[in-house]
């Protein structure tokens, strides 16, 4: 089985030069790239002549990370996708549990390792942690994660399990399955596409699974700083396309509406907590979300899997 390392860059030479050796290192069961969205700092130039055997794509502009992974993917040829930030520290052995479980596993076709905080090492990582989830409302959160509260590793999320989606900060899966549902969705430009294309996925009744043998340490925020307003546009939008996508008609309505006031409440927060341009960055976020809803619609898939909402919590474990 044929496995590629694949690492989305834009102006990252510092995040290269910390977490890029770790990959090399670790990776000899593969084939490692880098897809370059354009970058104007020294990364291109410090990757030919630091790593010599790492495979450079090279686009044209920034595509986000739903775009640049879309068109750099298309020039790489493996069974196995393994799509890493390029702030992720990799661990010895940690792809091998991984490519096992994808050998014994044929309905398995998106697997997350266990994410770790890079800055304290005992603890889960907020993006993605021991595997994600969706609650009733369609808010995301993980084992090990539930809002801002991330917990302690203790052996707790040890055994390998099935889970709604996996972090996009590391995602492995399979060539096949990527092509197939023709990658990630464009629109999103960036944050949640990867848990739409799991949903998407899901449809189908193939599986997403947690392997916890496979561990890696993320450092998170290296995109895009939590205390960004576009990164909380993103989220807003994003969140409520991917809703109106792939929830079963009987749900569009009570959950989206209730989500409305949801988010109006979180405007509110934002503004008494002294964050205007997040409370303005929500507000654009409906309204980008309005824009699109006839766009949204159109991509509905033609036959959507119940079975993830057989009680009112739905997409509970």
């Amino acid at each position: 089985m044929k496995i590629a390392v694949v690492i989305l860059n834009w102006n990252g030479q510092k995040l290269l030069k910390e977490f890029l050796p770790s990959v090399v290192q670790y990776s000899r069961e593969a084939a490692v790239y880098v897809i370059d969205n354009a970058s104007t700092d020294d990364s291109v130039l410090y990757i030919k002549n630091k790593f010599p055997d790492v495979q450079l794509v090279q686009l044209d502009q920034n595509y986000g990370y739903a775009g640049g992974y879309n068109r750099g993917l298309q020039q790489i040829d493996a069974d196995i996708y393994a799509l890493v930030n390029s702030d992720i520290e990799v661990t010895a052995n940690w792809l091998l549990p991984v490519l096992y479980t994808f050998e014994k596993e044929s309905d398995t076709v998106i697997i997350q390792p266990k994410i770790k905080d890079y800055k304290n090492k005992k603890k889960f990582e907020y993006a993605g942690a021991a595997g994600g989830f969706l609650d009733f409302f369609g808010y995301p959160y993980c084992d090990g994660r539930i809002m801002f509260n991330v917990e302690e590793d203790k052996g707790q999320y040890n055994q390998p399990k099935e889970i709604f989606w996996a972090s996009g900060a590391c995602f492995f899966i399979r060539k096949e399955t990527f092509d197939q549902h023709k990658g990630f969705d464009e629109s999103f430009f960036a944050h949640q596409e990867e848990i739409d294309l799991c949903w998407r996925i899901k449809h189908t009744g193939k599986q997403v699974k947690y392997v916890s043998e496979s561990e890696v340490y993320h450092l998170g925020g290296a995109s895009l700083d939590k205390q960004s307003p576009f990164k909380t546009y993103l989220n807003f939008r994003n969140n409520l396309m991917m809703l109106l996508k792939n929830l079963p008609a009987f749900l569009v309505f009570p959950v989206i509406f209730s989500r409305l006031i949801l988010d109006g409440l979180a405007g509110i927060v934002f503004l008494l907590q002294g964050k205007p341009q997040h409370t303005w960055a929500v507000v654009k976020a409906h309204f980008g979300f309005y824009k699109r809803i006839p766009e949204v619609l159109r991509k509905r898939p033609e036959k959507i899997i119940k079975k993830y909402y057989n009680r009112i919590s739905i997409f509970i474990k």
